[in-house]
């Protein structure tokens, strides 16, 4: 009987000792201490950006994990059952509509990084103050597309759109377009820039993508881009709670830092473009 009581407890406390062990233990995504950042991103650009940053970055006393994605999806359920600590590969729109569809998602914005500008290209205008009364803009026939457009034109002073509508606006959404601009928008986006190299049209809109593979440069040849107004720029996504983390913090220091933002001008030419917030 004194054999079975003292093996029931040691048992017992082997079982404590390891209930106590596991309580201490840290999610996977929380690296093996509380220097070490795991984030998430899309190959091109955030995974080569975050590598550029690295070694910088880890000279402050921290250590950066790269866990590299092909999907839009994963990385958000990856930082939701904390096998990472944050994300880099999405904009707010995007966010906002993955939190509206997942319930259990409690994310947070720690920071914009870049954007992918859309940008303004005219061959008889240098500037949208020139633009005439009456003046014909180009746009994408992507209907989901439309939204960022408005948003865009309405950033740079040319309409205004209706109280509460911005990422979902659509051309009826327009409030106020005091140069009665009219929109040709029935045309493909990967032919935008044919359209704008035949001089169609008065001003044209263009993703940088399309603009760059067909030999333009966004920061000479726009004569407006979006910027870090833009809701489209892309963001360093937490768990919610965790944006002032001190390892998100210092990786996005290293990131707004001049030298680090004059790298991504030089490396995507003017496709990818630092924002400082």
């Amino acid at each position: 009987m004194k054999v079975w009581k003292k093996f029931v407890g040691t048992a017992a406390v082997s079982v404590l000792a390891i209930s106590l062990a596991a309580c201490g233990e840290k999610s996977s995504g929380s690296g093996s201490d509380d220097k070490t950042l795991v984030i998430g991103a899309s190959n091109v650009p955030h995974a080569e950006i975050l590598q550029h940053v690295k070694k910088e970055y880890e000279a402050k006393g921290y250590k950066l994990e790269i866990k590299k994605f092909q999907d839009y999806v994963l990385p958000n359920k990856a930082l939701a059952s904390k096998e990472i600590d944050a994300n880099y590969f999405q904009h707010v729109p995007y966010l906002e509509q993955q939190e509206k569809e997942n319930k259990s998602y409690k994310f947070a914005n720690a920071g914009g990084v870049h954007v992918e500008p859309l940008g303004i290209y005219s061959k008889k205008y240098k500037s949208l103050d020139k633009l005439p009364n009456g003046a014909t803009i180009l746009t994408s026939s992507n209907v989901a597309e439309r939204g960022r457009v408005l948003t865009f034109l309405q950033n740079e002073g040319l309409i205004k759109l209706k109280d509460g509508k911005t990422t979902d606006a659509q051309l009826g959404d327009i409030a106020e377009n005091p140069k009665k601009l009219k929109f040709k928008t029935n045309i493909e986006a990967s032919l935008l820039p044919q359209a704008y190299k035949n001089n169609e049209g008065d001003a044209v809109l263009i993703n940088t993508n399309y603009a760059i593979d067909n030999g333009l440069n966004p920061l000479k040849d726009a004569i407006a881009s979006e910027d870090e107004s833009s809701p489209y720029v892309n963001i360093i996504v937490t768990r919610d709670g965790d944006e002032k983390d001190k390892r998100v913090t210092t990786l996005l220091d290293v990131l707004h830092e001049k030298k680090n933002q004059d790298w991504i001008l030089d490396k995507y030419k003017g496709a990818v473009v630092p924002v400082s917030k």
